[in-house]
């Protein structure tokens, strides 16, 4: 199903009513998606419209936060126990506090407030298993949490950075793959110093000039066009295009806990990943030992999914469901009730660990 059957929304090319998101704005988050970096004189033909146009309504859907593309960290440069979601019960009262709270931790990539067995789960990468225990052991000594369950990851099947849209053709996503430069060109390799500065420099703006950058850290435009190209095409660093879920089409999201036999652990991850409405999907360390977390129009697609599942890995067994109630940060992303971004908190898993 593609997301711009699930709206009503006008087509003209430049005056999309507030709260949706319309074919063009759908069909340049799917683009972005493909090629975060592309200049618009390349994306110009694929979609159809002239640069500046795409110009004009990039710049629309960064400022109202209906889009954004942002920067992080690998998979690959987490090492094992440096990746959790980690459930988090508390006080009743203290939720909504207690989330925000949360949300402005670098380290904490995304923050949910969710129905299930807790009360919010959050994705946490630290740059070691070290700084994960300190994180934890920082997270229960708040006043207002009650427990806490870590969920240490093992192995990425399927990071959210590649999933796609479906608003454009095959011609179209043809046209687009040779401009396509988000990608893993080559063998990953260490993070240094210098990718990390640049990791932070695009994390609000995916999309920022090399100009700009190289202004900010006060080193020549040469230079700055060397790390960058080396950063997002060795592997090291992610660039992802996310939208308002909301006004593209997904009205609800959930975390499974799923159980198969340790034998059938990889091909179950790899099976999960190719399912339409798979976000992510994860090895993890406890008696859940796969999850998936899945984009849903509705919810009660959720039971469909599992049905698709079950008829894929025989052997799985759906242990928990976490139902997204509202996202409160997404990659980094703070978010409004609607899913509009409303600031960025740089995902830093170098960070120190304060205790709050």
């Amino acid at each position: 199903m593609h997301e711009s059957a699930a709206l009503n929304g006008p087509t003209t090319q430049d005056t999309p009513s507030r709260g949706t998101l319309d074919e063009l704005d759908l069909a340049l988050v799917n683009a972005l998606q493909m090629a975060p970096r592309a200049p618009w004189a390349q994306l110009a033909r694929p979609l159809g419209v002239d640069a500046a146009t795409l110009s004009r309504r990039w710049a629309r859907l960064r400022e109202s936060g209906d889009a954004w593309v942002t920067c992080y960290a690998a998979p690959s440069q987490v090492t094992y126990g440096a990746l959790a979601l980690i459930e988090v019960s508390c006080l009743p009262q203290a939720r909504e506090t207690l989330a925000e709270q949360l949300a402005r931790h670098p380290q904490a990539m995304s923050v949910e407030l969710v129905a299930g067995s807790c009360d919010l789960l959050l994705t946490v990468a630290t740059a070691t298993m070290s700084l994960m225990s300190r994180y934890v052991l920082a997270l229960g000594r708040i006043e207002t949490v009650t427990a806490t369950r870590t969920h240490l990851v093992q192995h990425v099947h399927r990071d959210a950075s590649e999933w796609r849209m479906d608003s454009l053709s095959r011609d179209q996503r043809r046209d687009l793959t040779e401009t396509e430069d988000g990608g893993v060109q080559s063998t990953a390799a260490t993070l240094t110093s210098e990718d990390r500065v640049l990791l932070l420099a695009l994390a609000e703006d995916g999309r920022r000039s090399v100009t700009s950058i190289a202004t900010a850290l006060g080193r020549p435009e040469s230079t700055v066009r060397r790390l960058l190209h080396s950063l997002l095409h060795g592997g090291r660093a992610v660039l992802r295009c996310d939208a308002a879920h909301l006004y593209a089409g997904w009205r609800s999201s959930a975390t499974l806990w799923m159980s198969v036999p340790p034998a059938q652990l990889m091909s179950a991850g790899d099976e999960l990943s190719r399912l339409r409405s798979t976000r992510m999907a994860a090895s993890v360390s406890a008696e859940a030992n796969l999850l998936s977390v899945v984009w849903l129009h509705a919810l009660d697609d959720l039971a469909r999914y599992e049905m698709q599942a079950a008829a894929r890995i025989t052997a799985v067994r759906v242990l928990n469901r976490a139902v997204n109630l509202r996202w409160i940060k997404r990659m980094g992303r703070l978010l409004a009730e609607d899913g509009r971004s409303t600031g960025c908190v740089p995902i830093d898993p170098w960070h120190p660990v304060v205790s709050t």
